[in-house]
Order: C-alpha cells, then structure tokens, then sequence
C-alpha cells in the first residue's frame, strides 16, 4: 500500500472524530438549518469547507507556525473570533419567535413568518460559514500537530494540500447532511415549537464559545 494512502486514511480516520464534535462550526449549522432553511445551511457547509482549505493551505505554506509562536498575531485572530462569535450570539438572543409554515414553499424548507424577515442571501450564508471557522486559530494547531505527526516531511505540498481537499470534502458531506436532516419535515415541526429557545440557546453556545476561544493561548 503507497505511503500516501496511508497517510490518508489515518489523517481521515483522527479527522472524522473532530468533524462530528460539537463546537461552533456545528452550532453555525445547526441554527441556519433550523431558521433560515435547507439551502442557507448547505451554502453555509460550503464556507466552512473552503474556511478548512485556508487553514491546509497557509500550514503547508509555513504560516501556521508563524502564527502558532506569534503572540501578537495569534491574538489578533482569537480576538477577531472571539467577537465575531459573541456577536453572533447576541444577535440569536435578540432575535424574536419564529414560525414554520406546515407546507413549505417551493425553494425554502423554513417559512419564516417574524416581523418579515428576508431570505438570508447566498454570499451572506458562504461569509458567516467562512468567518466562523477562519477567525478561529485554534484549527492552526490541530492542523500543525496532526500533520506534523502523520504526514511525512518528504509528502510533496501538492500531495499534502490533497488531503486538505479530502478533508475539506469530507468536512462539507458531513455538514450538507446534517443541513438535510435538520430540515426534514419532523425537524421543521418540532422548530416551530421551539424555535424562541433554540435562538436562546444557540445564542448562549455562540457567546459561550466566544468566550473560551479568549482563553486560549499560543502555542
């Protein structure tokens, strides 16, 4: 069996026990399948993938490391995260009930009938998935460590950045399923009578976890 193959299947294998983790890349997904619909959650899984990708591609390049031992840089991203996140948390605490419509319309799973509230637009739904994995520094070590660790020194970078897109592949599957899941009509039922709390509470993960990112420290 090639080197590279193993490589893989052992990068796939510690990769698929983060991915199914909860943390804030789920908790984004989740709360967009569940109020803005099936499509904003799958654009969104995309942004996370191709947020992934970035991360892969500046720790192939030697940037990971520069940030990792930077101070100064390093707490940039965590304070550019960890606001982003608290905001986004803020924003779920103020939001208002939200209603499913039993039949939903042609091109939305969710029909949201608050105050009117607008389809959430397609660049929009790519940002927030982007934004929320890539002003998080903590996949910098996790990327430096496992490649450190499994990837052998001589792996060319186009073979290495190939995992990456395995990966980031892999990253996107896992949440477009869980964005069809969330959307299914025995999911959407059960949102309409809960929609006021899963805003509370997703609003509390987001600020929660906006907060434990400050905590973090360079490596």
């Amino acid at each position: 069996m090639s080197a590279y193959v193993i490589e893989l299947v052992t990068l796939m294998t510690i990769f698929s026990l983060v991915i199914v983790s909860p943390g804030a890349d789920l908790a984004m997904v989740l709360r967009q399948s569940m109020v803005h619909g099936r499509r904003a959650a799958i654009v969104t899984s995309f942004g996370l993938g191709v947020s992934l990708l970035f991360h892969i591609s500046y720790t192939i390049l030697g940037l990971g490391a520069i940030i990792s031992k930077s101070v100064a840089l390093f707490n940039i991203v965590k304070w550019c995260g960890a606001a982003y996140l608290v905001y986004i948390g803020i924003k779920a605490l103020r939001a208002g009930a939200l209603t499913v419509e039993k039949t939903p319309p042609q091109d939305r799973t969710l029909a949201l009938s608050q105050k009117p509230v607008a389809e959430q637009g397609l660049i929009k739904a790519f940002v927030l998935g982007f934004a929320t994995n890539a002003l998080n520094p903590k996949p910098v070590f996790f990327f430096l460590s496992i490649f450190a660790t499994v990837v052998s020194v001589h792996t060319p970078a186009m073979v290495r950045f190939g995992y990456g897109l395995v990966m980031a592949s892999c990253l996107i599957l896992w949440f477009v399923g869980v964005s069809y899941f969330m959307t299914t009509p025995r999911m959407r039922a059960a949102f309409s009578r809960v929609s006021k709390w899963i805003d509370r509470v997703s609003g509390v993960v987001f600020i929660g976890l906006g907060l434990k990112l400050v905590t973090e420290k360079a490596g």
